[in-house]
């Protein structure tokens, strides 16, 4: 092989390794979920207009692009005048406190179901899994959706429910996790030196299975985007003067062959984050599991 060749298939290589690392990277999730992460913490000081503000004379401007529009108001204005950009940059902030906290909920209590159920067995393990089984039974729109009327809605309540919601399949999946562990010798050793079944589960179960926890829950953090953007719409989420991209569509859908841009941005933003949110959690899937990463 001469010079050129070699120099060829350096160059060759470079490309594959680059590639190879593009593909291990998660690059289109993580610039789907970038707006989210950013309107969410700064959207209060990028705003173009005051979200809340209400201008009758303004009220149903197209994007700016279109015939009657103004690129003050890039994506329009709604039934009382008020950016739609602006609200769907603040309304990111409602749906990243409701998804990231209600599935933190919902992980807190699925991980302690399961880490107990699967680490004691007998009489409690059938218990806590028969109670699992029949959260996991109950639709879980249909479950938040009754919760939701019951309590009249509110960031807080809403939170709540998704976490009540979506604990079942947390609990199912750490409790065969905890099952696995608790067989392995460094939890036998664990015992014999006479740890408590507190810090065993702590300090040498738990840290093995973060990883499966990470990936459970970037995995229902589209879902609980889902049902905080349905229970809203149906008017049992957030409630006005809050702004979230439920409302945004509820408050559109009566103008969508006259004023589409209300709710069809809105209802991207959902879809977009949504994507994204399902994408990064295949990531961690194929990264953090060994046996795919073997394949």
């Amino acid at each position: 092989m001469n010079r050129i060749e070699m120099m060829e298939l350096g160059t060759r290589l470079k490309t594959a390794s680059r590639w190879s690392l593009f593909k291990r990277l998660p690059v289109i999730p993580a610039l789907f979920l970038l707006p989210l992460v950013l309107f969410g913490i700064f959207g209060a000081f990028i705003t173009p207009h005051d979200p809340y503000l209400i201008q009758p004379a303004l009220k149903l401007a197209p994007p700016g692009w279109m015939d009657g529009g103004s690129w003050s108001y890039l994506l329009g204005t709604d039934h009382m005048g008020r950016d739609v950009l602006s609200r769907i940059i603040v309304g990111a902030r409602s749906t990243l406190i409701v998804s990231l906290c209600g599935v933190a909920v919902a992980g807190f209590i699925g991980v302690l179901f399961g880490m107990i159920g699967g680490y004691s067995g007998g009489v409690i393990d059938n218990l806590l899994m028969r109670i699992t089984d029949m959260q996991m039974a109950i639709p879980p729109i249909l479950l938040a959706l009754l919760l939701s009327a019951i309590t009249h809605g509110g960031l807080t309540t809403i939170i709540v429910v998704i976490g009540v919601t979506f604990w079942a399949p947390y609990a199912r999946v750490i409790r065969g996790e905890t099952i696995s562990y608790k067989q392995r010798d460094f939890v036998a050793l664990a015992r014999v030196a006479g740890c408590s079944s507190g810090r065993i589960l702590v300090k040498h179960i738990l840290p093995n299975i973060v990883s499966t926890i990470t990936v459970l829950v970037t995995l229902q953090l589209g879902s609980a985007i889902m049902v905080e953007s349905a229970l809203t719409f149906l008017g049992v989420g957030l409630q006005p003067p809050a702004v979230a991209w439920g409302l945004m569509i509820a408050d559109g859908r009566i103008y969508i062959s006259t004023a589409w841009w209300i709710p069809t941005f809105a209802g991207l933003a959902i879809m977009i984050t949504v994507l994204g949110a399902n994408l990064m959690g295949d990531w961690l899937r194929d990264t953090l599991d060994p046996r795919l990463r073997q394949l």
